[in-house]
């Protein structure tokens, strides 16, 4: 694939996702990894926003050919005058996956500050989306988790904006461009190990031409509009149908006019139990929809949900009216 038009291709696809007047003038980050995928986007980068880029590798410790690989992208980002930043990052304990990803975006994130970076750009591609949302699927997934890899959002527990403008372009497509420069990728053993269900997914989608990643990919983003719509809706259950009600002893609590669609009740009730202090996830939040809507009482992350009916007088009419309070201490068995 020629570079000068796929360039193209990709400043169109970045410029809808982050607009000339947000940049401020200041550089795209890139999260580049050694592979075919985010050296495409290295290479598109670098040739739709000439000396405006800079680049960072994160070095998980869990490979010996990770160090390789930070060093390969050192080395094509000096030969292009690209600023490099090598990061290398510590596990917590735990699922691996999940804690590789989330020490991988706190590293990327406070690059991102100290660097003074617009935002952060990763290389994830129709591909992935389609791995994603079908992997979910399989697993059962609300319509948080089936509308998948977001274009444009934030690192988690920070303000750095996170860019993926390769959603719309097939893995083929990225690894042509790679190929079209002459620079030999790192390949991670790990993509193609079935002891992953990712992998085992990735190989079966390569089998079934009958599948189309992009419009996959293109369902999920369907799914994300529908998503964002229930956030709003949710935003505004809060704001018109959840009230602060202190007891007189000072303990805090909030009484709730549980009127909507489960599926926004439940996003109500999980915001209701973080102001009180507790976690709970949606799944335990729509169990203990079920048994608020039956008339019984729930317990998650540390409150106590006590139903009722009674007449709101904001509305005039009798509601289903669920209070939430802190759990009592339990008392000491000897």
């Amino acid at each position: 694939m020629q570079l000068e038009p796929a360039a193209a291709r990709f400043a169109a696809d970045l410029v809808a996702l982050w607009p000339e007047d947000e940049r401020e003038g200041r550089p795209l980050g890139l999260a580049v990894s050694g592979g075919p995928d985010s050296l495409a986007l290295l290479l598109l980068a670098h040739e739709a926003l000439p000396g405006r880029i800079a680049v960072a590798s994160v070095d998980h410790g869990l490979r010996p050919e990770a160090a390789g690989e930070v060093a390969l992208v050192a080395r094509l980002a000096a030969a292009r005058g690209i600023p490099f930043t090598p990061l290398a990052v510590t596990l917590a304990p735990g699922n691996v996956p999940a804690q590789a990803r989330a020490a991988r975006y706190a590293a990327l994130a406070r690059w991102a500050q100290d660097a003074g970076l617009g935002a952060v750009a990763t290389a994830h591609h129709a591909d992935d989306q389609a791995e994603t949302l079908l992997m979910r699927l399989n697993r059962g997934s609300g319509l948080a988790g089936l509308a998948g890899v977001r274009p444009r959002g934030r690192i988690e527990e920070s303000d750095v904006l996170l860019l993926r403008p390769l959603l719309g372009w097939r893995k083929a497509e990225l690894a042509a461009v790679v190929a079209a420069s002459g620079i030999t990728p790192a390949q991670d053993p790990t993509n193609t190990d079935p002891a992953f269900d990712r992998a085992r997914l990735r190989a079966a989608l390569a089998s079934a031409d009958w599948l189309d990643p992009v419009q996959i990919a293109v369902s999920a983003v369907h799914i994300a509009e529908g998503w964002q719509a229930l956030e709003w809706y949710a935003e505004l259950d809060w704001h018109e149908m959840v009230m602060r009600e202190d007891s007189d002893t000072g303990t805090p609590g909030f009484s709730y006019c549980a009127n909507v669609p489960r599926i926004i009740a439940i996003e109500t009730i999980l915001r209701i139990i973080r102001e009180l202090g507790g976690h709970a996830t949606r799944s335990e939040a729509a169990r203990a929809w079920e048994r608020l809507w039956a008339g019984e009482n729930a317990s998650l992350g540390g409150v106590l949900a006590v139903p009722g009916v009674e007449k709101v007088e904001k509305v005039g009419v009798a509601m289903r009216v669920w209070r939430f309070r802190p759990e009592p201490a339990r008392g000491r068995v000897n």
